[in-house]
């Protein structure tokens, strides 16, 4: 069960997972436009032993999230933002790590370099610090295999700009999915699916506006080197939207930074390799935490 806490201007859905006693990760979807729920469980044995609790988040307007904010504040900026305000309003605000995927990354990136030293730690995963990145995905759409899967895929993204409704964006997402996975028709897609299946709420407001953007435009690349605590950048060797170069350009300009390349996985790094990223994940905040 979630509930909706307060911060500033709106309300944020958040649930939690694991015992209350537990150092708080808080957790940020992809999208823009999604819910907690693309995580399924995931991350839940990050849990297991009683030392972290998981905070998934519904990002502003995002799922069960209020949906009472005006549109002059769904930023990548005041998003950001939001994670401080989520932390002070939960009683952690000194004490917390955030981890963002995909567009989550983008917040948690942003706000690593609004707000240096203030989470213990970031977790960066199939992020990019710069929208210039993004031009890869044309290219890969176009050299997408196999190519009866090309159109539908293809067509998905296009789709972004015009869905209208949830029943839309929940097929969307299902077309796309393929893209995101490096064996488009194998058995970690069709598990995925099948452990995410109607759990989602989606706001196809909020995916019409930022595809328009370009996703928020995040452009950090030139500030990484302000941010002062430990940065884990985590990155799929075949992710066709958030390209590992990406990931590696990142690192490298910030100066406190772990990268793992899992070469096995796409962008769905956590669903491909769930082992290994949750190894990664709970060796980078038993460093930031002891």
């Amino acid at each position: 069960m979630g509930r909706l806490v307060e911060v500033t201007d709106t309300k944020l859905y958040v649930e939690e997972r694991g015992e209350p006693s537990g150092f708080p990760l808080l957790v940020f979807h992809g999208g823009p436009g999604l819910d907690h729920t693309m995580f399924g469980d995931y991350l839940d044995p990050l849990t297991e032993d009683g030392r972290y609790r998981l905070v998934l988040a519904d990002e502003r307007a995002c799922g069960r999230s209020d949906r009472a904010a005006p549109r002059g504040t769904w930023t990548l900026g005041r998003m950001a933002e939001d994670v401080s305000d989520l932390a002070a309003s939960l009683g952690v605000r000194d004490r917390y790590a955030t981890l963002g995927h995909s567009y989550g990354a983008f917040v948690v990136l942003q706000h690593a370099v609004d707000h240096p030293g203030q989470p213990r730690g970031t977790i960066v995963s199939a992020g990019i610090a710069a929208a210039r990145w993004l031009g890869e995905v044309g290219r890969q759409l176009a050299a997408f295999e196999p190519a009866h899967l090309r159109e539908q895929v293809t067509s998905s993204w296009a789709r972004e700009t015009e869905v209208a409704t949830e029943e839309e964006a929940a097929a969307l997402l299902v077309d796309q999915m393929p893209f995101h996975f490096r064996d488009p028709q194998g058995a970690a897609l069709a598990e995925y699916l099948r452990r995410t299946a109607g759990l989602g709420r989606y706001a196809p407001e909020v995916i019409r506006h930022f595809a328009a953007q370009d996703y928020g435009g995040i452009d950090v690349e030139d500030r990484l080197g302000e941010v002062t605590h430990p940065v884990l950048v985590l990155a799929g060797r075949h992710d066709r939207a958030c390209a590992v170069g990406a990931s590696q350009d990142m690192a490298r300009r910030l100066p406190d930074a772990q990268l793992v390349v899992f070469e096995n996985a796409a962008h769905m790094t956590f669903a491909e390799e769930q082992d290994h990223y949750l190894a990664a994940v709970r060796q980078f905040l038993d460093r930031i935490t002891n």
